[in-house]
């Protein structure tokens, strides 16, 4: 029986080609692959980005460095690790995105955050180009002076290829403000400059408030408005939020402020499930608990009785908005199913795709409203954008004034998702999302000729 989808072929054709060019890389694929089915349509029913070979553009890093990282231990021993920047379209802006340190960063997880990121740093309508790096170095169970003797070594060679006009990095998994300050101060030393070429620095050497905030924030906020739609809110709902470090704790944060119950964090143990909500005085011991003490979730079950279930995600439990805050591919098909039969209504991606396609279908089968990545975690990087602007300013606005253009930037962020996602009586934020994203760049790639 032929296909219903017209352009089926064309996105086969078109993501055969992407694995040929980019074997092995799987959450990639994925990534490039969600992005296709939505923007290949797009283009071919307008004219002017017929032909042009825009999105096989944008999924071609501009540039991919790699590189060696030599370090010492604290017995002495030589370590290596491999580092990576992939700049990947600066149309709009510098290149802006993280830098994460952990066991499983290659290639191809880096250049499905770098390609993620242009579509998100897209949507914040910030001047913003999109890249992402990192290293294959795990932060935990190394001594301090372990960790600075590796930030400067990786930025001993990182530093001659980002400045605050090109390449703009900031932290993610494993880079928390310790490490962007034994970057920062590392990329001083060498280059003999103080500028605004890191952001999530410390507020007493040109960070912004809000900063370690924001991701979290930010998803709380566009989930109120994708709540909105439907004429509700945070306030009164039950939430289960997976991970606890500073993502989670932030969106847990909010969703206390607004009125909501957190009711489940994990970590890679297991999760937690307090029925009596996890309050603000709870979630300050987990903000102990997790970046000072470096410690485990369960030690949060020992000292307030609450559940642990170990080796287990938390979508079992009953929830009215789930928010994914972890790592990619967390919640699966029979997860989504499980949150819908628990009365699940919103879920909204804190992380950075950690919803499988699977799960984005069974999503928009039952009409629960769905945000990706993209949309609903891009309050890191639009505050990022905020602290180059204070920065180049040589100011620093107040928390109520970075707050109030966090929330502003989501709430433009939902507009631009409506306006492309709108179908059928509701909006499909995948759909909303990669449009408006792809658009901003693709016209403007299309006014800086073939670059």
């Amino acid at each position: 029986m032929a296909s219903k989808n017209p352009f089926e072929k064309t996105v086969k054709d078109f993501m055969r080609r992407v694995r040929r060019r980019n074997p092995g890389e799987k959450e990639f694929h994925q990534a490039v692959q969600e992005v296709a089915e939505t923007v290949i349509p797009f283009e071919a029913e307008h004219g002017k980005y017929v032909n042009q070979h825009l999105l096989e553009r944008i999924a071609e890093p501009e540039r991919v460095i790699m590189f060696r990282v030599p370090w010492f231990d604290d017995r002495g021993e030589y370590r290596i690790n491999r580092g990576f920047r992939i700049q990947m379209n600066s149309a709009l802006g510098p290149y802006k995105g993280g830098l994460r340190f952990h066991p499983s960063v290659y290639l191809g997880v880096l250049k499905f955050l770098a390609f993620e990121q242009v579509f998100k740093n897209s949507l914040t309508t910030l001047p913003l180009g999109g890249g992402k790096g990192g290293s294959d170095f795990d932060p935990k169970g190394k001594s301090e002076s372990e960790i600075m003797r590796f930030c400067q070594s990786f930025m001993t060679e990182l530093f001659r290829h980002i400045n605050a006009y090109g390449d703009v990095p900031a932290g993610d998994i494993g880079v928390g403000g310790r490490e962007i300050g034994y970057l920062f101060g590392q990329y001083k030393r060498i280059a003999n400059r103080f500028t605004g070429v890191l952001t999530g620095k410390g507020m007493m050497y040109g960070g912004s408030l809000i900063r370690p905030e924001a991701t979290g924030y930010g998803c709380v906020y566009f989930t109120e408005e994708m709540l909105a739609t439907r004429g509700s809110g945070i306030k009164g709902k039950t939430v289960v939020i997976s991970g606890s470090g500073n993502v989670a704790q932030y969106a847990a944060e909010k969703v206390n402020h607004l009125g909501g119950k957190v009711v489940a964090l994990s970590d890679s143990e297991g999760f937690i499930y307090d029925k009596q909500g996890i309050d603000d005085e709870k979630l300050n011991y987990i903000m102990f608990l997790k970046n000072e003490k470096r410690g485990r979730i369960r030690e949060y079950a020992e000292k307030y009785k609450a559940e642990f279930h170990a080796g287990k995600n938390p979508w079992g439990v009953k929830c009215h908005v789930a928010l994914p805050c972890a790592t990619e591919n967390e919640l699966d098909g029979k997860d989504a199913l499980i949150l819908k039969k628990n009365g699940c209504k919103a879920v909204a991606e804190g992380a950075n795709m950690p919803c499988t396609p699977e799960a984005h279908a069974a999503f928009h089968k039952a009409k629960i409203l769905f945000a990706p990545g993209k949309a609903s975690n891009a309050g890191g990087v639009a505050v990022s954008g905020l602290e180059m602007a204070q920065n180049s300013q040589r100011l620093s606005w107040s928390r109520d004034e970075v707050d109030q253009r966090l929330h502003e930037i989501m709430k433009r962020i939902h507009r631009v998702c409506k306006q492309y996602g709108y179908e059928n009586g509701q909006i499909n934020y995948v759909k909303g999302s990669n449009i408006g994203g792809f658009v901003k760049v693709a016209d403007a790639m299309l006014a800086q000729g073939l670059v």
